[in-house]
């Protein structure tokens, strides 16, 4: 018997985290399991220019507003009878559960980011309510990706519910045309939106500290945002136009990987980091801030990277101080770093992904 499940992706302006981990996943679980797995992918916004996989059956249903994601949830689910219909983030969940209502369909909630944080306002506190007092005791399941973002949801959201960690996919990139650029000093990279989460505030003002004691320092901030003109005055406030740049790399970033010595990131809070593994993924140490929640699950070897307490900027920058004097010694572990990430390629974390959704699927 075939297993059928949708997974709703939600309404946003780019293809960027989210939407583009469904894809992967979505696509390698129609390629490999496609004899036992029926994949429906509902898109709830529209694209362009965006490189989208889609081996899997494509549902588009662009929206105009939270009353029309609800009619068109409500006929999406209403046509098919699914197994499990996998929805990223709460909010999103609980409106998809209230929409579904009598059509039979059995959902989980699909963590990607930082539940603390995500309840902020009132909309989104009426909405974790929902989720805490009606929706999670009906729920098939939990999905996140990562362990500990999985223990603090079940310590704020205790329920008998089964919690499973499908992690990430890492993508893989092509090979260097060309051999890395001559350079002097030590070259620092970011990936990541220029947003409050991402701290980049905290960065700067970091690496304007490392800057007065390892002045031929580099920093290239890869990435777009709507802080993007914040960060670029910040930058100029602290007198580091010569040496921080900005790169616009929207879909590949690897030109910036490739060419940098250590990935660095002072991130408020994350729900895993798939820059992180990426920056792995080209062999580079990393020191990242010791936020909620992934860099401590990925960092678990001190050949991997270092962890800074969170917003402690005096840290972040003795930690970039260590790698420019160090680097030659934490370049032996390139290999090691590569080899690490290949555990989170999608050929190897999708089986776990099948997994969950079997073993959901049977809890009936």
């Amino acid at each position: 018997m075939t297993l059928k499940f949708l997974y709703i992706l939600p309404a946003t302006k780019t293809f960027a985290g989210i939407e583009r981990v469904v894809d992967d996943i979505c696509s390698e679980l129609a390629v490999r399991y496609g004899d036992e797995l029926e994949v429906d992918v509902m898109f709830t916004s529209l694209y362009k220019d965006a490189v989208i996989q889609q081996r899997y059956n494509r549902i588009d249903a662009p929206i105009s507003g939270r009353w029309d994601l609800l009619r068109k949830i409500r006929r999406v689910v209403s046509q098919k009878r699914y197994d499990l219909v996998i929805v990223p983030q709460v909010e999103p969940t609980v409106l998809t559960w209230l929409a579904a209502l009598g059509t039979g369909n059995r959902l989980v909630v699909y963590l990607h980011g930082n539940h603390k944080y995500e309840m902020r306002h009132t909309k989104a506190k009426i909405m974790f309510f929902l989720m805490k007092h009606l929706v999670l005791g009906r729920l098939a399941g939990v999905f996140g990706v990562s362990p500990t973002q999985l223990q603090s949801f079940h310590a704020m959201f205790p329920s008998d519910k089964p919690h499973r960690w499908v992690p990430n996919p890492v993508r893989s990139f092509a090979a260097a045309p060309e051999a890395p650029l001559a350079r002097t000093g030590v070259t620092f990279v970011k990936v990541g939106r220029f947003a409050y989460q991402k701290g980049h505030d905290i960065l700067l003002r970091a690496f304007a500290r490392l800057r007065t004691a390892r002045p031929e320092a580099r920093l290239v901030l890869v990435g777009h945002g709507p802080d993007e003109a914040a960060v670029r005055q910040l930058i100029g406030e602290l007198g580091l136009d010569d040496v921080v740049s900005i790169a616009h790399l929207p879909a590949d970033p690897a030109p910036a990987l490739r060419n940098a010595d250590v990935y660095v990131s002072a991130s408020r809070w994350e729900g895993w980091s798939l820059s992180i593994c990426e920056a792995l993924r080209f062999g580079l140490p990393v020191v990242a801030s010791n936020c909620e929640f992934g860099p401590s699950d990925i960092l678990t070897d001190a050949r991997l990277g270092r962890l800074v307490p969170p917003l402690d900027e005096a840290a972040l920058a003795e930690a970039m101080q260590y790698y420019c004097d160090n680097l030659d010694a934490e370049r032996q572990h390139a290999a090691f770093r590569r080899d690490y990430i290949e555990k989170f390629n999608v050929e190897n974390v999708v089986p776990m992904h099948a997994e969950a959704l079997r073993d959901l699927a049977a809890r009936r």
